[in-house]
């Protein structure tokens, strides 16, 4: 296994968005990634493969799943990680975001990891600095990695992507999963189905590839796989839907929607889950449910990209 990641890199610097990747990039990633899964499953959950490196995880929105997993990534591949919030640095000062990023770049870092609340953000760092960065979310653009941890997981329930029906529901329109999951699920072969809120749905959204249903069965009739958002109330300036209760009655997933899906059907949510509002709890806790299993391959997905940009030969 080691033999073989050594003979393949990803030939780019920076991972910025599903996008920009190939099939073949995917595919190379998720691999990585599940070589990298029975680590955490040791005793001693470390091996020496980034000793050296040095990763920055520079979050200016809160993260729990995300940061926490980059940095155990980062440390059970033997990297130095270093967590920089935007409360507890010289943001709260004044510092722009270029000026931030050109004295962390001083300090040679090998890989920054930044998630910011305004799109772009990391297509900026990646211009104008010579270390790899990786997006953790850049406004309601897009999220890479939880793009291909939701797939790494489809792929190992389901054992292929191309093919199978997947329903994404809820709050499409401030979603940046929503957006990376339809760029890499189409390129995957899938057939995608979205159904929210009419004022949660974007206009134009079939030019993706993409199914937009006019009711949430419609979205989940016969789906392989069926995805709850949550709903993005930071970033939702006015009120866009009654209630939340007035939401959970029509586009909650639920034991009497979710039966119309098919018997073997796959429950994800990219978290955190607001129970009672995009799922119902004991449909989040049930056995068709992968939420945590989600969580465990995040981990996978991120020692994957790290090592792929830092310890073959990229950085």
């Amino acid at each position: 296994m080691e033999t073989e990641k050594n003979t393949r890199k990803l030939d780019r610097k920076d991972i910025l968005g599903i996008k920009e990747l190939s099939v073949e990039e995917i595919n190379l990633i998720l691999e990585t990634a599940d070589s990298f899964l029975e680590v955490s499953t040791r005793e001693i959950k470390k091996v020496p493969t980034l000793r050296g490196k040095t990763v920055i995880n520079l979050f200016y929105e809160a993260s729990t799943r995300t940061r926490t997993s980059f940095e155990i990534a980062g440390k059970r591949l033997s990297a130095d990680t270093v967590n920089i919030t935007a409360s507890t640095s010289s943001v709260v000062k004044g510092e722009t975001l270029i000026d931030t990023a050109r004295n962390l770049e001083s300090m040679n870092p090998d890989i920054i990891v930044i998630r910011h609340s305004a799109a772009g953000a990391p297509h900026i760092l990646a211009r104008v600095l010579k270390q790899s960065i990786i997006n953790a979310g850049d406004g309601a653009h897009e999220h890479p990695t939880q793009a291909l941890l939701d797939m790494m997981t489809i792929k190992s329930k389901k054992g292929a992507i191309a093919g199978l029906k997947v329903a994404i529901t809820g709050d499409i329109a401030h979603s940046r999963v929503a957006r990376s999951n339809i760029h890499g699920l189409t390129k995957m072969g899938a057939r995608v189905f979205l159904a929210g809120p009419a004022t949660m749905m974007p206009y134009g959204m079939e030019k993706m590839g993409v199914t937009v249903a006019g009711r949430i069965e419609e979205a989940i009739e016969d789906a392989d796989v069926v995805m709850a958002l949550r709903i993005q109330t930071e970033r939702e300036k006015q009120c866009i839907f009654p209630s939340l209760r007035e939401y959970a009655a029509h586009f909650s997933l639920n034991k009497r929607n979710i039966g119309l899906a098919r018997k073997d059907v796959m429950i994800m949510h990219p978290g955190p889950v607001n129970r009672g509002v995009e799922i119902s709890p004991d449909l989040a806790d049930s056995a068709s449910s992968v939420i945590l299993e989600q969580v465990t391959n995040g981990v996978a997905v991120r020692m994957a990209l790290l090592y792929l940009l830092a310890g073959s030969g990229n950085a």
